[in-house]
């Protein structure tokens, strides 16, 4: 399930995302009531303490790559072959309590629309829901994708990028890697997160977030 991810808000990009952990991971109802979600994953990777000074976010940079998306464009669609994933996009932005809200459907996923673009430099970021209390949700396995498997992110212009997962980890909610996540990076990064660990029915969360890690490999152009 997926709540709101908590944020903490700094100076760029309405300042910068620099905590951001999936705080319930439901959509709807099961979290208010704290009923037990349909169908949960049970996450493969093992917890990763240490969650690191806090990293500042980058503004997106169009300029310093030819593969980079142009001013306007952002992801529509999201592929994951192995998970048999295949699910639209949301944009997902900063709530009034200041955390990022979560997709309001939790088969479709969810990028923050005011961070990095996919494809540009640094850090861009998609969110989705394990569960919910209907069903699944969108990323109820992605704690299963391993190194060297491939995500596809499909952009408005009709382009595809091809992105390669360069590592996984699960960590605490109170020990959430935001310097990993959301420090700086001289090129195209994607993070994926979900909600994992146990569910808490009595307050309804999971007690940790599944964070994974992708570079980009290639972008085939629209035709």
């Amino acid at each position: 399930m997926l709540s709101r991810m908590k944020t903490a808000l700094g100076a760029a990009a309405l300042a910068a995302i620099v905590a951001l952990g999936v705080a319930g991971c439901s959509a709807g109802s099961g979290e208010a009531d704290g009923s037990a979600p349909k169908t949960a994953a049970s996450p493969t990777a093992s917890a990763t303490p240490g969650a690191g000074a806090a990293g500042r976010i980058q503004d997106p940079d169009t300029e310093s790559l030819s593969d980079a998306p142009a001013a306007g464009v952002v992801p529509s669609k999201i592929v994951i072959p192995s998970l048999d994933v295949s699910a639209g996009m949301q944009d997902l932005a900063i709530g009034a309590a200041g955390e990022l809200d979560p997709p309001t459907n939790a088969t479709d996923a969810g990028w923050y629309a005011k961070g990095v673009v996919p494809g540009a430099v640094g850090p861009a970021i998609i969110a989705g829901h394990i569960d919910s209390t209907t069903g699944p949700g969108v990323f109820l396995h992605l704690a299963r994708l391993k190194e060297g498997e491939t995500v596809e992110v499909v952009l408005s212009n009709g382009d595809v990028q091809t992105w390669t997962v360069t590592g996984s980890r699960a960590a605490l909610k109170t020990e959430f890697p935001t310097s990993d996540v959301y420090g700086t990076s001289p090129t195209p990064q994607l993070r994926l997160i979900t909600c994992g660990g146990t569910f808490d029915a009595s307050i309804g969360h999971y007690d940790e977030n599944t964070i994974v890690f992708a570079d980009l490999t290639s972008t085939r152009k629209a035709a």
